[in-house]
């Protein structure tokens, strides 16, 4: 008998997952029905394979909605984040599983019972970040608690990159992923973790100038900016003794500070709205941040502002996104500053067609194990191959297809809603992600955290 599962939404995140799911579709029995606003925009040997239907849904018909929901026997929703909670009611009524690449919401969080008492499996954050990096993370805590082992200090880095060949630019970045959570990362609140022992928190407007650095052998050098709540995992990892909890950003050396520019500028604010920005050119909206000078150029006034020379190498990323350009025009109507400068931006860095995107994350594990303080380096970097097949494609895409078929086979025996953190999950998705290149390596190393006897005396 063929088991139904329905995937919403198939944005660019879903190459891979639609590739894996009909791999296996013949000897998992499986049939796929994927659902998107857009059906036509599904590439032809996913639309045409015999395993697989394509429809039309505009995810706000509930009735169609409900229709396709309650032939499945489990659901994949690989919509926008806030759109979850209606597919999550739809599965608990019609008692189907369901599984999110996405953050676990409190609306989500408030069906738990109900799911429990259907014995559902509602897996979210089964993605990148969050995802692998909660599995890969958990795969090393647990041993060293296995051990007897206690945990001192738990650091985690992820980033979105280009690939090394890719890699075109003065910033050394491109996007990758979504360029408006680029644009307004770290916003909304201080940054806040815990630092050898004590509370840190820091402010937007210094976020990117408190950066971290690390190795990653093979790929060089990466520096990494606080997430804005480290904090939030604590619990679920059972890290609430650790000394040192900090997650953050990748990036490569030096974009930080280069973006730390356009946040000194105001470039970045999602505040407000201006007027008539549509057909403002690049230069007049830069000379908008700037003081009024009757003999000044925007290009002087800029560089006396950031009080950089014309020989920085910041001033010559500043230049290659053309924001002193009068020839090039705004076409947002009433944009904010964040807004617009989303649509500079795409402008320079967006993926040419040879293209390729790399993901790079890091891990750094502190602990005490018989009167003696270790640490564990670990680090995993996947390459995309084309502009579909993406890194970031394989990494949010596999493992949530793969947590689908254990959650079908009965491999995972836990009911409600969770997150990748038990053996029972981790486990086989870590080791089946290695047959597809995402594997982790660890280095033993010297521990470099603050000594916990010399923090209490």
């Amino acid at each position: 008998m063929l088991r139904q599962i329905l995937v919403l939404g198939a944005g660019k995140s879903t190459a891979y997952l639609l590739d894996y799911l009909l791999e296996k579709a013949a000897e998992e029995s499986l049939h796929i029905t994927i659902a998107d606003l857009q059906p036509q925009n599904i590439a032809p040997h996913i639309a045409n394979h015999q395993a697989c239907s394509v429809v039309g849904l505009d995810i706000f018909n509930i009735e169609e909605r409900q229709k396709l929901v309650q032939k499945a026997t489990l659901v994949i929703s690989m919509l926008p984040a806030s759109l979850h909670i209606q597919v999550a009611k739809d599965c608990v009524n019609f008692k189907k599983h369901l599984v999110t690449a996405s953050y676990v919401s409190d609306e989500l969080l408030g069906l738990n019972k109900e799911v429990k008492d259907n014995k559902l499996v509602f897996m979210n954050e089964i993605g990148l970040d969050p995802g692998i990096d909660h599995m890969s993370a958990m795969q090393v805590i647990d041993s060293i608690r296995e051990k007897g082992g206690k945990m001192l200090l738990f650091e985690s880095f992820t980033g979105g990159l280009v690939a090394p060949e890719s890699d075109t630019n003065l910033w050394n970045y491109k996007f990758t992923w979504n360029p408006r959570n680029v644009v307004v990362a770290g916003q909304g609140g201080a940054a806040k973790f815990i630092q050898e022992g004590t509370y840190k928190y820091i402010p937007y407007n210094k976020l990117f100038r408190r950066t971290e650095f690390f190795n990653v052998e093979g790929f060089g050098r990466f520096e990494g900016y606080a997430n804005r709540d480290s904090l939030k995992y604590r619990e679920a990892y059972g890290l609430q003794d650790v000394l040192t909890l900090y997650r953050g950003t990748m990036r490569r050396v030096g974009f930080s500070k280069a973006w730390n520019m356009l946040v000194e500028l105001g470039m970045t604010d999602d505040s407000y709205t201006i007027e008539n920005s549509e057909n403002m050119s690049y230069r007049a909206f830069t000379n908008l941040f700037l003081p009024y000078s009757p003999t000044d150029s925007v290009e002087l006034k800029l560089r006396h502002y950031l009080k950089i020379d014309q020989d920085d190498v910041m001033w010559g990323k500043l230049l290659e996104l053309h924001l002193f350009d009068d020839t090039k025009f705004i076409t947002l109507k009433n944009g904010t500053p964040a807004q617009i400068l989303q649509q500079i931006l795409e402008q320079s860095w967006t993926l040419d067609k040879d293209d390729k995107d790399m993901i790079v994350m890091y891990h750094k594990f502190g602990y005490s194990l018989n009167g003696e303080n270790k640490q564990i380096d670990s680090n995993m970097v996947a390459l995309g191959k084309n502009q579909t097949h993406t890194a970031m494609a394989k990494t949010v895409g596999l493992p949530v297809a793969m947590a689908a078929l254990l959650i079908l086979n009965n491999k995972i025996k836990t009911y409600g809603v969770q997150i990748p953190i038990t053996k029972e999950v981790y486990d086989p998705i870590l080791k089946e992600l290695q047959n597809f290149g995402i594997v982790f390596k660890e280095y033993n190393t010297e521990y470099k955290g603050y000594n916990s006897a010399k923090l209490h005396s």
